[in-house]
């Protein structure tokens, strides 16, 4: 038992060694053919006369001699007649132990052909130089593998030689013939490669060539490159890749500021105080593909992105193939051209960006009709997510009068678009069903106001912001009017009978509550603005109580009709001005401040705070010569203007020309929100009360 144990360790160590000495012959093997390459390499370069006969027969003899050394190590380590020394026949009963380190020699044939020794003779001798010395290695017979360690000296020389025979013949089976072939085609082939890659002195390979042999330049011939820029996927690919890039190259920044010198700041400090109440143009919006001999009939910055503005236009009587009613959206930061293009079947009379979904555009529209856009739907084309059926008069499915005046009022969650046309129709949407209204309101002049007619024509309608159920109408015949939406006590829904706003003598063009965000109310305030030159002040009172007033009221204010015993507010400020006054609106955060915008298309802005009759700051649009070629009227009156609500550091103004100018106010004129002093607050509450009382 111990015995076979024994035998069985010393076969497994016979193993390894053969393992071992295989994996020293790789190495040789490797050695020896990468020398002979570089042996070949220096002999082409050195002899470039010779000829592709010579080189072939070279490359040939090569690969022979390499593939029969293959085959002579993976076979009996010797096929001559000498047996090796490691298994000679022991003499005088001694056992002569395996030779540990023999030559190189012991493991190749005697009688090798000539043509081997020649062409290892040209290898050596052509490159002499890198030729490494032959590490000597030890050699076992296969008997180690195979036998038992015991008898591995048994035997005698001829039956030796006939398994070393049998097992060569069972060797040379056509698959490793098959293999041979490969290898030399292999290796002849590469070694043609490197032949030719050093003659030639280029380092490419038939590799490195093939991609661009399989992957040639293909030139589009005219209908294919027309078919492939009118794809919808490819115009939407390069607008949208040409605004982001044009967005990127507007940005301003200095690149060569110095923080090191402090004279930069003061000489900063400085500008700001000179400047703190001005105005300066900083970009004109004009497009002549879209806005060409069109009237701008709204504007509205966007309260979600303060880069946005909304411009509504009216049609152009030049193109009656081009959509009647148009708004774009134009960014800012890319004014070369607009972001978004929206169409309507009539004139856009205005449009308003929804304070609750970001997306949506609302307008009204000279045939009655309510549109929401969805920047989110490109696939429409401009054309409108939802519109109102359109209706005839008397019906209570909508308006079938222009609409001038549009609000948004209510809560994220709960909210409503109201809208009124010239015919005296309130009418409440669901942003999500316009095909009827969900409140339909008729407003009629009181017998007390004095007018004519029962008919009241509404031109603006404002909310304050902090009740949505009452709102105010400024009608044609010049009065204010005060509107419930539902009934309550001592009133019924429309026009409140017991009190009007009287002091304009021609259309109101424009009304608007006090913002109030800020730690003194102010909500009780109005601006409007008409054709009759002139911009007012009204101080309105609650709703619950309008015939409450003030203890410091005095009687030039208030006066009461004595057979109806309505209540006539005057307003409290009265601001002439050198044109028709268009439009006139609160600054976003600064409490004190408002702008209008007249017929001779001056931009004037005041400050309540630093005077109450003239404004602080005046400017009028630069001249275009695209938009005076291409305008409709000889003079460039200004119709609307727009507040940017997130600081109020811009000012937008549109005209009968259809060229938008934004104008930057100085530092003094605005401010973010909260960041008004309170001081400011309590003396604007001051001002009011002073003037509410009759005095300067």
């Amino acid at each position: 038992m111990s015995s076979s144990i024994q035998s069985r360790k010393e076969e497994l160590l016979a193993k390894k060694a053969r393992l071992a000495e295989l994996k020293r012959q790789r190495e040789l093997r490797q050695e020896q053919f990468s020398a002979g390459r570089q042996s070949i390499g220096v002999g082409a370069e050195s002899s470039p006369r010779r000829t592709a006969e010579d080189r072939r027969s070279e490359i040939d003899s090569i690969v022979s001699s390499l593939i029969d050394r293959r085959r002579e190590t993976t076979s009996s380590p010797s096929r001559s007649r000498s047996r090796p020394t490691s298994f000679s026949t022991p003499q005088n009963g001694e056992h002569h132990p395996r030779p540990s380190m023999v030559s190189i020699s012991t493991q190749t044939a005697t009688t090798e052909t000539e043509s081997e020794e020649s062409t290892r003779e040209e290898v050596s001798v052509s490159a002499p130089a890198v030729q490494k010395p032959k590490p000597e290695y030890i050699t076992y017979s296969k008997g180690v593998q195979t036998e038992p360690v015991a008898d591995a000296g048994v035997g005698t020389g001829d039956d030796f030689d006939q398994e070393t025979a049998s097992r060569g013949r069972r060797r040379s089976s056509r698959k490793q013939k098959e293999v041979e072939d490969d290898i030399r085609a292999s290796l002849r082939k590469e070694i043609e490669d490197e032949l030719r890659s050093t003659q030639t002195g280029t380092a490419t390979s038939s590799t490195t060539a093939a991609p661009k042999q399989r992957f040639p330049l293909r030139h589009l011939s005219n209908n294919e490159l027309s078919a492939v820029t009118s794809s919808h996927d490819f115009q939407s690919f390069v607008e949208r890749s040409s605004k982001v890039i044009e967005r990127a190259l507007d940005e301003e920044y200095d690149l060569l500021a110095d923080y090191t010198r402090a004279a930069a700041l003061e000489t900063d400090q400085d500008y700001a105080s000179r400047t703190s109440q001005s105005l300066r143009e900083t970009l004109q919006l004009y497009s002549a593909n879209h806005s060409r001999r069109r009237m701008v009939t709204d504007l509205h910055f966007s309260p979600h992105f303060p880069e946005l503005l909304l411009t509504s236009y009216t049609k152009n009587p030049s193109a009656p193939n081009e959509p009647n009613g148009l708004v774009l959206l134009w960014n800012t930061h890319a004014p070369s051209r607009p972001e978004y293009v929206f169409n309507a079947s009539s004139d856009v009379l205005t449009a308003r960006f929804s304070p609750f979904h970001p997306n949506l555009i609302i307008a009204g529209c000279y045939s009655g009709q309510v549109c929401i856009w969805d920047t989110r739907s490109s696939h429409r084309n401009g054309q409108p997510e939802r519109r109102t059926p359109p209706s005839g008069p008397g019906s209570h499915l909508g308006h079938s009068h222009p609409i001038f005046s549009l609000s948004i009022v209510g809560t994220p969650n709960a909210h409503n678009i109201l809208t009124a046309d010239t015919d005296g129709i309130v009418c409440s949407w669901s942003p999500d069903m316009l095909t009827q209204a969900q409140e339909y309101l008729y407003l009629s002049a009181p017998a007390s106001s004095g007018s004519k007619t029962d008919d009241l024509a509404p031109k603006s309608m404002s909310f304050p912001t902090s009740d949505p159920t009452f709102f105010l109408v400024g009608s044609e015949e010049g009065t204010l009017y005060p509107c419930h939406r539902y009934d309550r006590a001592g009133a019924k829904a429309g026009v409140d009978a017991r009190i009007a706003y009287k002091g304009h003598t021609a259309p109101i063009m424009s009304t608007q509550y006090h913002p109030g965000r800020g730690p003194v109310d102010l909500g009780d305030l109005v601006l409007s603005s008409s054709s009759d030159w002139t911009v007012k002040l009204w101080h309105t009172k609650p709703a619950a109580a309008p015939g409450a007033t003030s203890s410091n009221t005095k009687s030039n204010i208030s006066t009461t009709d004595p057979s109806t015993g309505a209540e006539f507010v005057k307003p409290i400020l009265d601001i002439p001005l050198e044109d028709l006054v268009y439009d006139a609106k609160w600054s976003p955060n600064k409490p004190s401040v408002f702008a209008a915008v007249t017929g001779a298309g001056d931009l004037e802005v005041y400050d309540l705070l630093s005077d109450i009759e003239v404004p602080v700051a005046r400017a009028s649009p630069s001249k275009t010569k695209l938009a005076n070629s291409a305008s409709i009227l000889p003079f460039k009156g200004l119709n609307k203007l727009a507040w940017e609500e997130r600081q109020g550091r811009h000012i937008a103004v549109g005209g009968l020309d259809g060229v938008v100018s934004i104008f930057e106010v100085g530092r003094g004129l605005y401010c973010g929100p909260g960041e008004a002093d309170v001081r400011e607050w309590q003396r604007m509450k001051g001002v009011a009360t002073r003037l509410e009382a009759g005095g300067v």
